[in-house]
């Protein structure tokens, strides 16, 4: 306190011991009792009234010791357990943190960790996924701006997250308890297998398998991908001590449409103890991509032929060619080529329109523009009778669909009249005009999209010439017929805007995350926060059905089916207020990532330790490790004073002893008639 505040308080003093002096003792003849304990309970409320305005601030230390927090964290994980090193792990736990002189210079933090990270001391060695990353990260926002030492008892096999050894503070030690055999056992394994998740009808696709062998002598194996019972296919594999990695490159062909399952496995006349990674399922959605399309055509041109050769390059396109007045049902049609339209083709974009048939407009010096003006609006037509030569300019901006730039900037030029094309409102463009040397930034090969209707506009003819040009450049038609490909499957996709849409994969893979997500719109197309979506799942071997409520996140719904068990399921999302329903079915492929291992991996573990200045232990070692902890000068207590500042009106108590004063006081005076 300050000199002020204590002359003060010396003030008051004085001030309130006169003050009952002259009330109770002053000029009294008879100075009974009474009086004095009148007179104290009158100085002690007024002394405590005047300490309280004076409010005085009181200092109190406090000394505290503080501990060095010691990390310990268990690998909770499944692949502990198929390693047969759960016992050992539950051991080498209570070892150290039941240790009675860790417990005295330590601050004891104990976790665990498979997919997430959290605080435990029982643990049940079943966790689906590893992620030791996971550890750095919770670990340096609990114990921030401290030294501390991290002991993680882990067969350190991850199999999420990124890599672990460079996530740790290299400031703080680790010291890693390997779990697990690391005598080397003869062992294959399908390391990884990647595949695109869709493949085209009648196409094949194509898949990669990296395999490894770890052992001490030359061995044969052989890799076999099945569907059911038949083998898709078959190959023999050589490994040695010397090569122990094989990548395999496999084109399947997709001859049946929708989800189809297969199985890799590697095999060898050896045993084996972990045959759990000898196996791998896999999954493709086959996709049928057959389009009907119609190029109608008033004359004779060779891009006609031109057109029907590129789209027909695949084998699910049909092309077929009729004249205006010829063509009767447009409804066997996906997609209509209509080739420099003109009066007759009036027919044709009326039932276009109603059918909702995707379009693909070519105009050239035989078009008929003031038509054209009149049947649609994306483009405005101002052309003179003057023929003109338009070279092509490609957009790298454009993002409608994927495309490669094939040297459309040396194709020959198309022919069209000469003079102004008005974009009006959303169109997307991939080629520009260009005239000569100078350019019209007016579209040459254009896109829009009306209310899920898409069209697609060249504006020119003569575009047989670029196929050819293609294949001089090339020697192949390929790209050039993959360019017109794109096309057409862009228009062949019916993209109309549902009320609700659900966004889910065809197949997961058992232990990884199912989740399901859903949006719904009300009828001027706007996501309904207000709707209540929920999704019945039915296994399909045992009909069993499980149902959920879809949760509202930010701008969808979602739910999280994880637990449910390998197998085929179908589901359906439905929206209670509006019954609207969406159905469709996925597949969970029986595959435990965490079964994959046959021995801990040594090498990473050692790595993190040499990163963080630490050392990695074995089981046997435990004793070691203790002693090396608390032998180590790096990590003290620290004696911490604690100062805490507190005015004297924050004192509750204190109104309560100046009131229980002044009562006293008014009820003795009372009882002695002093009133």
């Amino acid at each position: 306190m300050t000199t002020a505040t204590i002359l003060l308080i010396i003030l008051s003093l004085v001030v309130a011991g006169g003050l009952s002096f002259y009330q109770y003792l002053y000029n009294v003849k008879n100075k009974s009792k009474v009086n004095l304990f009148l007179a104290f309970l009158r100085f002690a409320s007024l002394f405590l009234i005047l300490l309280l305005l004076i409010n005085p601030i009181i200092t109190k230390n406090t000394l505290e010791i503080v501990k060095t927090p010691l990390a310990i964290v268990v690998d909770n994980s499944s692949s502990v357990t198929f390693l047969n090193a759960k016992e050992k792990a539950l051991e080498l736990y209570k070892k150290i943190s039941s240790n009675g002189a860790i417990r005295d210079k330590f601050d004891l933090q104990s976790y665990q960790f498979d997919t997430d990270f959290e605080p435990a001391s029982t643990f049940n060695f079943k966790g689906t996924q590893t992620n030791l990353e996971v550890i750095a990260k919770n670990l340096k926002s609990i114990n921030r701006n401290v030294i501390f030492p991290t002991v993680i008892i882990t067969d350190g096999n991850q199999t999420s997250g990124n890599d672990y050894v460079y996530s740790f503070d290299a400031a703080n030690k680790v010291y890693p308890i390997i779990l697990g055999d690391t005598t080397k056992l003869f062992d294959l394994k399908i390391n990884q297998l990647n595949v695109n998740k869709y493949a085209f009808y009648k196409n094949k696709f194509p898949i990669e398998v990296f395999l490894q062998y770890s052992g001490t002598k030359s061995v044969s194996a052989d890799f076999n991908i099945t569907q059911g019972n038949s083998v898709v296919s078959k190959q023999q594999i050589l490994f040695s001590p010397s090569k122990k990695t094989a990548i395999l490159n496999i084109l399947l062909p997709a001859n049946k449409v929708g989800l189809q399952v297969f199985k890799a496995s590697i095999t060898s006349r050896e045993n084996e103890k972990n045959s759990f990674n000898n196996t791998k399922n896999f999954a493709v959605e086959v996709i049928d991509q057959k389009t009907n399309v119609a190029i109608v055509s008033a004359i004779n041109h060779p891009d006609v032929a031109a057109l029907k050769r590129g789209i027909e390059s695949n084998a699910q396109r049909k092309v077929t060619i009729v004249k205006p007045n010829d063509i009767r049902s447009l409804q066997d049609y996906n997609v209509l080529i209509l080739y420099q339209p003109t009066i007759e083709f009036k027919s044709v974009f009326d039932t276009a329109k109603l059918a909702g048939i995707n379009t693909f407009i070519i105009t050239g010096n035989n078009t008929d523009f003031n038509f054209l003006n009149e049947n649609q609006s994306s483009l405005t037509f101002k052309l003179s009778g003057q023929k003109e030569d338009y070279l092509s300019v490609f957009s790298s901006q454009f993002n409608l669909f994927a495309i490669d730039n094939i040297g459309f900037e040396n194709f020959p030029p198309l022919q069209n009249p000469f003079g102004t094309v008005t974009a009006n409102g959303n169109v997307s463009v991939l080629l520009s005009s260009k005239i000569r040397n100078i350019e019209t930034n007016a579209p040459l090969l254009a896109f829009t999209e009306n209310q899920g209707k898409r069209t697609a506009f060249l504006l020119g003819e003569n575009s047989w010439k670029w196929r050819l040009q293609s294949h001089i450049d090339n020697q192949s038609f390929a790209k050039f017929d993959i360019f017109i490909d794109k096309i057409i499957q862009f228009l062949a996709s019916n993209n109309s805007k549902k009320s609700l849409v659900v966004e889910h994969e065809s197949f997961y893979n058992s232990g990884e995350a199912i989740e399901i997500s859903a949006q719904y719109f009300n009828k001027n197309y706007e996501f309904d926060e207000k709707a209540r979506l929920t999704i019945a799942v039915t296994n399909t071997k045992t009909k069993q059905t499980k149902n959920y409520d879809l949760l509202k996140g930010n701008n969808s719904y979602t739910v999280n089916l994880d637990g449910l068990s390998a197998g085929s399921y179908n589901f359906s999302v439905k929206e209670l207020n509006s019954k609207t329903t969406y159905s469709s079915h996925f597949e969970i492929l029986d595959f435990d990532i965490e079964k994959q291992f046959v021995n801990p991996d040594v090498e990473k573990l050692s790595q993190l330790a040499l990163e963080t200045h630490g050392k990695e232990y074995y089981p046997d070692q435990a004793d070691v490790l203790i002693k090396s902890l608390l032998e180590n000068e790096e990590y003290k207590s620290i004696q911490k004073n604690n100062m805490t500042k507190m005015p004297l009106i924050d004192w509750v108590w204190l109104l309560v002893l100046i009131s229980i004063l002044l009562a006293t006081e008014w009820f003795v005076r009372k009882y002695n008639g002093l009133l």
